[in-house]
């Protein structure tokens, strides 16, 4: 753990997750709205029931590719016909739930519907987040922060160094098994100059724009389920990184959860533009 207060670092990567537990997309910007970086988690898979899917029951989520151009959203997936949605598009209203928050939403048609429904294998829905509808993190964690999210799990961003994942591939390859790449774990931000799992004890991260700085504060460390180990190329599921992460990743803060990356929620710089290779400051806890 660092031994000063500040320690610089740079933007590395952006992503967003455009559909909940689908296929990310790397940016080289991204704006910062108050649910997180702008249309992550904007859209989601409901069943009928109006519960989310994710890659947990549904691996082959990780194989739906999503696109975004100047108007629309584009899906594509083996086998599929690709699968394209206007970015103003929204149908009749829906009420469905992500874990144990019930949300507002738009449902997105029948068609989009049966399209999921082919390729994964089941009936199912695809809703978008109604934007009016304010979904606030849980207060246990963010101090009394009005922090608001979308469709993710819990919390706007999620961030994660170049340095832990450097330091899992290490842990893999001793243990015999291959590397992953960052997409297993879904980061917003990707950290550079920092060392591994110092994002474990950082209490806010500083960002400079050309607008104003950016001020987020760090606030949960994220456990890790099975996702990690879905395959991104292949959508099937292993499990050497849940058993690598075993080894060294047992967070006494999450009972004994194994946590990679933290979550994060804007302070200040809603509106304003992250870009990669922008530079920040970390401040540390003590």
């Amino acid at each position: 753990m660092p031994t000063v207060s500040d320690v610089n670092f740079s933007l590395n990567a952006l992503a967003i997750y455009p559909l909940k537990s689908c296929a990310g997309v790397a940016l080289t910007e991204s704006l910062l709205i108050e649910t997180g970086l702008d249309l992550d988690r904007a859209w989601m898979v409901v069943d009928e029931l109006g519960e989310f899917v994710s890659q947990r029951e549904l691996p082959r989520m990780a194989l739906i590719e999503p696109s975004l151009r100047s108007d629309d959203l584009r899906l594509r997936a083996p086998g599929m016909l690709a699968l394209h949605l206007s970015l103003d598009r929204a149908e009749a209203p829906a009420r469905v739930r992500v874990w144990d928050d019930w949300v507002k939403a738009y449902d997105m048609g029948d068609l989009a519907a049966q399209w999921f429904s082919d390729f994964l294998g089941q009936r199912l829905r695809l809703v978008r987040f109604d934007t009016d509808h304010r979904r606030l993190s849980d207060p246990k964690w963010t101090a009394g922060l009005d922090a608001q999210t979308a469709f993710a799990d819990g919390f706007a961003l999620l961030v994660v160094s170049v340095a832990s994942l450097a330091e899992l591939n290490r842990c893999l390859v001793q243990r015999g098994s291959s590397q992953v790449d960052m997409r297993r774990f879904r980061p917003n931000i990707v950290l550079d100059g920092i060392d591994a799992h110092d994002e474990d004890h950082i209490d806010q991260l500083e960002i400079d724009t050309a607008e104003g700085p950016v001020v987020l504060k760090m606030v949960k460390p994220c456990a890790r389920c099975s996702i990690p180990d879905v395959d991104p190329a292949l959508g099937t599921t292993g499990h050497s990184v849940g058993d690598t992460l075993a080894t060294y990743r047992s967070d006494p803060r999450m009972n004994g959860a194994l946590t990679f990356g933290m979550n994060a929620v804007p302070i200040t710089g809603i509106e304003r533009v992250l870009r990669v290779g922008q530079q920040g400051r970390a401040s540390f806890k003590f």
